[in-house]
């Protein structure tokens, strides 16, 4: 250590000037570099509770089922054998373009559930879907039009299936979901999969459920997540990832200004480098 001490000592200004700033510019390197490392158990999905082996079954809950509620919009499509007859309850078009990624400005096509939970439909008038499953909803439909329509088939499907993504995904956004089932690992899917920041064992789910809001917490990483009742979403939901810690100080202010700082202290190196020669 004395040597190294006097050998120090007997460097010149710029020399010593120099060293400090190459120290300077390793530690921040080495700083970035530990709070931007993420650990591969971190982001790895699915993981096994038993690392040395990967044969594991998980139990699914059983299907989600829809149910209709007010502020829904329904498409009804009826057939029978009376060709004209069909005419006045298909009065939307039979197949609507629909994109996994919702354009706000363009309003789903069909008949709206109220806040009684019914809808209006011709011949049967005011009835009650709300409730109902779509499928039991088109089984009561053609049995009340059973009076009117020879051998009617009705089939009933939701329009405006809805779910937000949120967060640390590659494409944040509103999107359309063209069946009636869709689970979260597909749902994050459609938005590009989380970002290496995104926070992978602590993904936010919200939910209404009567009137009142739900706030469920899903770890990705883990295999639990596929028997967990927020395993398959429901409309209107909101899936948010949140940012990991690295993602929050790569963004900081400080980092932010390093940059300019490190140019800063070259500049002052080169101005003192042209002094000392002169």
């Amino acid at each position: 250590m004395r040597i190294i001490a006097e050998e120090y000592k007997s460097m010149s200004v710029f020399k010593q000037f120099k060293l400090m700033i190459k120290k300077i510019a390793l530690l921040f390197l080495i700083a970035v570099f530990h709070t931007a490392c993420v650990q591969t158990k971190e982001i790895t999905y699915f993981q096994p509770k038993n690392q040395t082996s990967d044969n594991e079954k998980v139990n699914l809950n059983e299907h989600l089922v829809i149910k209709l509620q007010p502020g829904d919009i329904i498409k009804v499509f009826v057939n029978s054998l009376s060709p004209e007859a069909n005419t006045m309850f298909n009065i939307f078009p039979e197949t609507q373009t629909q994109m996994n990624q919702v354009n706000s400005t363009i309003p789903a096509i069909g008949f709206l559930v109220d806040s009684e939970g019914a809808i209006i439909l011709p011949l049967i008038g005011k009835m009650i879907v709300g409730g109902l499953s779509p499928k039991d909803a088109a089984d009561l439909i053609s049995h009340k039009l059973e009076k009117y329509l020879e051998q009617p088939t009705v089939s009933v499907r939701l329009m405006n299936f809805k779910i937000s993504v949120l967060g640390e995904v590659a494409r944040p956004s509103l999107y359309s979901i063209t069946n009636e089932r869709v689970t979260l690992t597909e749902a994050l899917s459609l938005a590009g999969d989380l970002t290496i920041y995104g926070k992978r064992q602590n993904v936010l789910i919200i939910r209404e459920v009567d009137g009142k809001r739900e706030f469920a917490r899903i770890d990705l990483t883990q295999r639990d997540l596929f028997s967990s009742p927020y395993y398959f979403l429901r409309p209107n939901d909101i899936v948010y990832v949140e940012p990991l810690k690295g993602r929050l100080t790569s963004t900081s202010r400080a980092v932010q200004l390093a940059p300019i700082a490190i140019s800063l202290l070259t500049f002052l190196t080169i101005i003192t480098q042209n002094i000392l020669i002169k």
